[in-house]
């Protein structure tokens, strides 16, 4: 699972978002099974599920040398999610493109880190990669990412909403919300 040297580390003031350990996979199965974590995602993984995605996030992170990288609290927790950067595998009206995630522990909510990990990868996208927009989209009533967003400083036009083509049509969550960030000049 350890992603090696050859991953960058991003680091902020307060976090560290770097490679992906073995000792990552518990907590991110509790995170992934939490209800409150997983309210504006498709369902709740069990722990084999969240392991499979825990390897393919840190195989991705290997093979492209940016992605979800896992974060934790510089001299505090030593895994509260993932925040990070990954092109989405569906098409829609905006791909190919790159967005802006996040996925945080409940306890690690309120605290600005998920603002804060993803000024981080940002930063990293425009810079280091070179891109000249990242996107990032959630449900329409994802109002805790949403406004995440909003601090980030990404702009919403309702004439990119979408239906996420990857749920089915009677989903709930089906309605999607796009935001836009333009590289800084």
């Amino acid at each position: 699972m350890n992603s090696g040297s050859s991953i960058p580390t991003l680091a902020t003031e307060r976090l560290l978002l770097r490679a992906w350990r073995e000792e990552d996979l518990a907590p991110f199965a509790a995170l992934n099974a939490d209800p409150r974590v997983m309210e504006f995602l498709p369902q709740r993984l069990g722990r084999a599920e969240s392991d499979a995605l825990a390897g393919r996030i840190a195989a991705n992170l290997r093979q492209q040398r940016f992605g979800l990288w896992a974060v934790e609290v510089r001299g505090g927790a030593p895994f509260i999610g993932f925040v990070g950067l990954e092109a989405p595998s569906f098409e829609a009206h905006f791909t190919p493109c790159l967005e802006v995630g996040w996925r945080l522990a409940f306890e690690a909510w309120g605290c600005g880190y998920a603002t804060e990990a993803a000024r981080s990868a940002l930063a990293h996208g425009f810079g280091s990669l070179g891109r000249a927009e990242i996107v990032s989209f959630t449900t329409r009533g994802n109002r805790r990412s949403r406004a995440v967003m909003e601090r980030l400083g990404m702009r919403y036009d309702s004439a990119d909403d979408f239906l996420h083509p990857g749920l089915p049509a009677d989903h709930p969550q089906r309605p999607h919300v796009l935001y836009r960030l333009r590289k800084p000049t």
